[in-house]
């Protein structure tokens, strides 16, 4: 991938002087509520007129999840009358920072190393790994590698399946995973194979954390139904897949039902994004890592007030989002 689309949405009230942002981020081929540009153009713009005849009901949105995210950030940028600072926490208060991962993107062998050097090298304490994309036996090798030089007292590793394994070769790969103290893998098999991730989660040495098996869930019954099945070791929310704040909060209180940990992760959108999940996540505290380190990423961004020192993603109450380069 080297070009990623959004759409962004500029409320302003009329008795305010303020211009408010969201942003309506999709990946292609994953995004439920995305066929192509000009349907998709003309879904957002429908649900912005609801809003300007006062018509809008969030419920009405829960088929369309990237563009109800787009419209939940402008609507609280309403409410605090900014795009920048949308939540109260210590860490609007730029006195906290959250931990987040270090991704390590596919490649060569030599490349990927390089690549984990860089992270460690840069304060990161927890590092993830896509792997099943090349060749298995070549990715565990580096693994291995990596175990012999850091304990898992010093590097905490997730890895990212996608759902590349058969359910012959997961269970095989989980028990390599565990042997080298793997904090968790996402996706070990293909979505909507209930039955086998449930057999997985059921039995696995090594943590199991549903990612993509979220995605289309907009019922409570269907997210009842799918974590007490599964019973997965971990769910990881993405705001602009599975339905925004509102989403991502419902998914939160169906974990803890099921005594479920989740971290967040954003699907690559830009700053304006990124910053809106990284301020609503801190508001509950959780000390695990986060995926929310993707802003690097892009060689064209919009400028914000979060940076990522030492492994950790901080926000500077000074800065304010740089929205002009929207056009």
């Amino acid at each position: 991938m080297t070009l990623k689309k959004s759409w962004f949405i500029a409320l302003k009230e009329s008795n305010e002087k303020e211009t408010v942002w969201g942003e309506c981020s999709i990946i292609e081929g994953l995004s439920p509520d995305y066929q192509d540009d000009v349907s998709y153009f003309s879904k957002i713009e429908h649900f912005c007129k609801q809003w300007q005849e006062d018509a809008l009901n969030i419920e009405s949105l829960k088929n369309y999840p990237s563009i109800q995210f787009g419209l939940e950030i402008a609507l609280q940028g309403l409410k605090t009358q900014s795009s920048t600072h949308l939540f109260d926490s210590e860490f609007t208060h730029s006195s906290k920072g959250i931990p987040i991962n270090g991704l390590v993107w596919m490649g060569e062998p030599d490349f990927m190393r390089e690549q984990i050097r860089e992270k460690l090298k840069s304060g990161y304490t927890c590092i993830k790994m896509k792997i099943g994309a090349i060749d298995w036996k070549t990715e565990q090798q580096l693994l291995s590698d990596i175990r012999k030089e850091y304990t898992s007292d010093e590097i905490e590793i997730r890895v990212d399946a996608n759902g590349a394994f058969n359910f012959n070769q997961a269970k095989q790969v989980l028990h390599q995973l565990a042997e080298l103290e793997i904090h968790s893998i996402e996706q070990p098999i293909a979505v909507n194979k209930l039955d086998e991730m449930a057999q997985l989660c059921a039995t696995t040495p090594c943590p199991i954390a549903l990612d993509e098996e979220l995605i289309g869930k907009t019922t409570s019954e269907q997210k009842e139904n799918l974590l007490r099945y599964i019973q997965p070791q971990y769910i990881i929310l993405k705001p602009s897949l599975i339905g925004g704040f509102s989403g991502m909060e419902e998914w939160i209180n169906m974990g803890q039902k099921h005594a479920i940990p989740w971290w967040a992760t954003s699907a690559l959108e830009s700053n304006i994004g990124l910053n809106a999940i990284a301020q609503y996540t801190a508001t509950f505290n959780n000390p695990l890592p986060q995926g929310l380190g993707t802003g690097s990423l892009y060689t064209t961004n919009i400028p914000s007030p979060l940076f990522i020192e030492n492994g950790m993603l901080f926000y500077d109450k000074e800065q304010k989002m740089g929205t002009s380069i929207i056009k």
